[in-house]
């Protein structure tokens, strides 16, 4: 059966997520793991629920991770096409999200370009008195649950596979390194890192990681990035530091994580050219000397080759953690939707 401990109808951002959230997730994602290297992969836990996914931005790992992850689970799948939808004659994207409601979605599972759609028609499906649940898979600059608990379970996994949990990563330092500015993975994985007590640091030129990100876990009422201070969070000690140089975030690191440079995002010039920035911020296997040795590296996709990392580096099965990422995806969203589905055990 669902766990006791999980009680959340919607998936909109892990900043309130509680430690006991996090380890539900990840025992449920190692369950369907070890489904998912059976002969037969699929089970019926949501047979008869409909998800529904719409994605206003383009997507391949995330879009085909939550559809095969719905197939693995028996549901039935509607696929929402922004180009070829009513939306082009007008309607609004509230009205669509009710149509669906109204071919008997369960779930839905939302991506835009602009903040805050997830939000608006949860709150909707909620004011609506439905039992809907909406499960934000990206939303402008705010957040990417399902990447960043994907990632944690990737990690954990590597610490112990039988039993991931978020205690294996206490005081483990993770360099995060990038465009941490236009990041909504970045946001993502601060909450769910520092929740497990590891040493998060964030390193990246100062036009892509400004200094408000300092106060990240603790945002000012005037910030116009970060979400508003909110006093029912969850209360535990979280170690968050920056750095406008990398060698201090790698020093000692035991994870690194590099993001992609989100051009497509970036309004004016923010860099003065993509071989400086790797010249001072690309990971390479060089620059991974500095870490510990048994270091890890991630990356969310997609990858910039070059730029971001070395194609050689994301390539080493003994340090890249990227396919392993891409796989997890499948078995977290798996527990994502069975969790919020109420799915049978």
């Amino acid at each position: 059966m669902v766990s006791s401990s999980w009680t959340r109808r919607h998936v909109l951002s892990l900043a309130d997520f509680t430690p006991a959230e996090y380890d539900t997730v990840l025992q449920t994602a190692a369950s369907f793991g070890e489904v998912l290297t059976r002969r037969t992969k699929k089970v019926p836990a949501l047979q008869g629920q409909v998800v529904t996914t719409m994605f206003f931005e383009s997507s391949t790992r995330t879009r085909s991770s939550f559809e095969l992850a719905a197939k693995r689970l028996s549901a039935d799948i509607l696929n929402f096409a922004p180009g070829t939808s009513s939306l082009t004659k007008g309607e609004t994207i509230l009205d669509t999200a009710k149509t669906y409601l109204a071919m008997g979605t369960d779930m839905m599972v939302i991506r835009h370009k602009e903040a805050g759609v997830p939000q608006a028609i949860a709150a909707e499906m909620d004011r609506l008195q439905t039992n809907v649940g909406v499960l934000n898979a990206g939303d402008g600059l705010h957040e990417h649950p399902s990447q960043a608990l994907l990632d944690l379970f990737t990690l954990c996994s590597q610490l112990d596979a039988d039993h991931p949990r978020l205690s294996l990563l206490k005081d483990k330092k993770i360099a995060v390194v990038g465009d941490i500015l236009h990041s909504r993975v970045a946001r993502s994985n601060i909450w769910s890192l520092t929740a497990s007590g590891a040493e998060v640091h964030l390193a990246g030129p100062p036009t892509l990681l400004p200094k408000l990100f300092a106060d990240f876990i603790h945002p000012t009422a005037d910030s116009t990035l970060l979400p508003p201070p909110n006093p029912s969070l969850p209360n535990f000690p979280r170690k968050l530091f920056l750095h406008w140089s990398l060698q201090p975030a790698l020093q000692d690191a035991d994870v690194v994580m590099t993001l992609r440079l989100q051009k497509e995002r970036m309004t004016s010039h923010l860099l003065p050219s993509l071989r400086e920035y790797h010249q001072q911020f690309g990971i390479t296997r060089d620059r991974l000397k500095l870490c510990n040795p048994d270091v890890k590296v991630m990356h969310p996709g997609p990858v910039n080759r070059g730029v971001e990392i070395s194609s050689d580096l994301m390539d080493d099965p003994d340090l890249s953690l990227v396919s392993q990422q891409v796989t997890s995806g499948v078995a977290v969203r798996m527990a994502l939707l069975y969790l919020m589905g109420g799915g049978k055990s």
